[in-house]
Formats: C-alpha cells, sequence, structure tokens
C-alpha cells in the first residue's frame, strides 16, 4: 500500500517573543504599551470594520484594547508580534504566530490586525514575509496556514498574493461573535518557500519602487517568473 515519505523525525522550534528587522516595518513582542498607538492607529471606535473579522474588538476605549493586548502577550499556545513603523516608532498593528505544533512542524500566521496605514502596503508584504523567513529558515516548521472567514475576500486574496495555496474550506468551523463562519484553508510547505523567499527578497528590494515609493512590478508575476 502507498504511504508517505519518510520525514526527518526533528521538531520545530517553538516561536519565542524576538524582535525581527525589515526595512519598512519592525516586528516586536507585543505588549500593552502598543495600545494607544494601536487604538489610535485604527481610528479607535471610529473604524469598526477594522474589527469586522477579528475575534475581538472593536474596543471602546484605548485601557479596553490595552487589556486585550496584556491577556494576548501572556498567551502559551501563540507569539504576537506588534507591527511598528520604523521611522516614527508607532505600532500599526499586530499578528500572530498560533497553533504551534512543534512535532508536526505546523504553524498558523492568524489574528491579524492591520490598520488603515498598513493595509495594502510594503510594510504589510515585508511583515509576512519576516514572519515566513522565521518560519521556515529560523524555526525549521513544515507547513505554514493562513486560514479567514470564508467571506473576507481581502484576507483571502492576500493569502492568494503572498503565495498561500488555497487547500478548501471547512463549512460551520466556528461560531465568531454570535455568526456561523466557514473557514477558508490556504498554506505554504518548506518545499514552496525557496520560490516564495526568491519572489518575497525581489519584491522587497529597493530597486523594484519608484521614486514614490510605488511598485515596479507585482509580488505574484516575481513569483511567476515575471
Amino acid at each position: 500500500m502507498p504511504v508517505g515519505e519518510i520525514v526527518d523525525g526533528r521538531p520545530a522550534i517553538r516561536p519565542g517573543r524576538v524582535a525581527l528587522d525589515g526595512r519598512f516595518v519592525r516586528l516586536v513582542p507585543l505588549g500593552p504599551e502598543h495600545a494607544d498607538d494601536i487604538f489610535a492607529a485604527t481610528d479607535g471606535a471610529g473604524r469598526p470594520d477594522v474589527w469586522t473579522y477579528m475575534h475581538g474588538g472593536p474596543y471602546a476605549r484605548a485601557e479596553d484594547l490595552r487589556a486585550a493586548l496584556i491577556e494576548k502577550a501572556a498567551a502559551d499556545d501563540a507569539v504576537f508580534h506588534a507591527l511598528v513603523d520604523p521611522a516614527s516608532g508607532r505600532a500599526l498593528g499586530y499578528q500572530s504566530l498560533m497553533r504551534i505544533d512543534l512535532p508536526n512542524r505546523v504553524v498558523e500566521v492568524g489574528n491579524v490586525l492591520y490598520s488603515p496605514a498598513l493595509q495594502r502596503s510594503a510594510a504589510a508584504t515585508e511583515a509576512q514575509a519576516l514572519y515566513a523567513r522565521h518560519v521556515f529558515d529560523d524555526l525549521g516548521f513544515r507547513r505554514y496556514e493562513w486560514k479567514c472567514n470564508a467571506l473576507n475576500s481581502p484576507s483571502r486574496a492576500a493569502a492568494l498574493r503572498l503565495g498561500f495555496a488555497y487547500e478548501g474550506t471547512f463549512r460551520s468551523h466556528m461560531i465568531v461573535k454570535g455568526r456561523t463562519r466557514d473557514t477558508a484553508w490556504f498554506a505554504m510547505t518548506d518545499a514552496d518557500w525557496p520560490a516564495r523567499r526568491a519572489a518575497f527578497e525581489r519584491w522587497l528590494a529597493a530597486e523594484n519602487f519608484d521614486a514614490l515609493g510605488r511598485q515596479r512590478a507585482p509580488l505574484a508575476a516575481l513569483r511567476d517568473g515575471g
């Protein structure tokens, strides 16, 4: 009977609260000190749409967000990072490595909150590239997952643009904020990673941006050999 290939049995390394530095963004361990910046970056309670597909929020006060960040920073099943603008030092969002399965070397990027200033930015792409490089090159994971509400079309488009492959939809997977959620699953593997890494490096290179900071070649084109 057919069986899978034999795999090196070493476990992955558990993600830690380390900083990851890029040109457009710094990823630093998330803490309550980032609450005021993130609250302001999401326009406080004025932009509830930012929180539509998140498990928490929107928050009426920065103090409420701060309490949530304290819980996230203390989580033992996920590692959260604030996304900090290197120029201003302000936190503009956060993301996490979660559902950490060391024996099977599987991890998920999730709980991603990007303020309007981060959305569709070079910093957002670089934040994902830094995570992927950390997951595969530093920590030795085999599989890197992205999951989102199946109705969240921007998240689905982002996953495909970043090089995750769509693997299917789990129907009635969760109840979030009192509503049913079908979950779309995406993933990339260590076999995919060399080509994804090369595309990220080419896209993030200084020569791929014009004097106004606009991309010259899209990420997907670079990944597909354009």
